[in-house]
């Protein structure tokens, strides 16, 4: 690893830190309810926010479903969807964070599924590429296309990731889009 990428990898989580710590205590503040759904980054968006004190008034659960499997038992990802889009794609992420949703108490869900390397990515679906999935308030739902860079470690995808979600989740929560 570059120093330059070391740098960013120990920025990124220092700002994870802070990130949750506001989100901990906003989201408490409102009574709003998280759930994440998370592939590429195994749990690490729930991790960060259950290494706050108090998280558990804001995190009512976190599914990992690595596997397409998973997605389906757990999130109710239907296997059509992933055999026409493949588990990387819009589709699968709307798909696992409605399941976040319709499986849990959240107010608010966040899903991630995506290619943080270093091997496993192609043309179509590079290296870096991450679907970002957002539900709540009501129904409000979308999909966000991040893309890293390429010659990133899968250290610094994967944290690069929790960071756009939690930055998501506080946009989402004050009714921005995102």
């Amino acid at each position: 690893m570059s120093a330059a990428e070391n740098e960013t990898l120990n920025r990124l989580r220092a700002e994870i830190r802070t990130l949750a710590e506001q989100l901990v205590h906003t989201f408490s503040k409102q009574g709003t309810m998280i759930a994440t759904a998370e592939s590429c980054t195994g749990g690490l968006i729930a991790g960060a926010i259950t290494d706050i004190s108090g998280s558990s008034a804001v995190l009512d659960r976190g599914f990992v479903t690595y596997s397409n499997a998973a997605k389906q038992d757990m999130l109710g990802v239907r296997e059509t969807t992933l055999s026409d889009h493949g588990a990387v794609s819009a589709q699968v992420a709307t798909e696992m964070v409605l399941g976040a949703r319709r499986r849990s108490l959240a107010d608010i869900a966040v899903s991630v599924t995506g290619v943080a390397g270093p091997g496993g990515g192609s043309d179509l679906k590079p290296v870096g590429l991450v679907w970002m999935g957002l539900s709540g308030p009501g129904d409000l739902t979308s999909a966000v296309e991040l893309r890293w860079d390429s010659s990133w470690s899968r250290d610094l995808i994967r944290t690069a990731t929790v960071h756009a979600a939690l930055e998501a989740l506080f946009a989402r929560l004050d009714g921005r889009s995102g």
